[in-house]
């Protein structure tokens, strides 16, 4: 079960996740779409889901904040 911390308020994504393939003899790089992300309802942080060799990952991202 998620945490209010981080839920998302659409099942849209709101972000999309490539990677960067460097093409031979330029400086140009593919964009290669291996996923998505969702920002959470606080917005200091992200659920992704990524497709790794076809298998999808989800992964959390959370904004560092400073230790008290």
């Amino acid at each position: 079960m998620m945490t209010s911390q981080t839920e998302t308020r659409s099942t849209k994504p709101t972000h999309t996740v490539y990677v960067l393939k460097p093409q031979a003899d330029t400086e140009q790089a593919d964009w290669i779409r291996v996923g998505a992300a969702w920002e959470h309802g606080d917005k200091d942080g992200l659920n992704l889901s990524l497709n790794i060799l076809g298998q999808n990952v989800p992964v959390v991202v959370r904004k560092n904040k400073p230790k008290t």
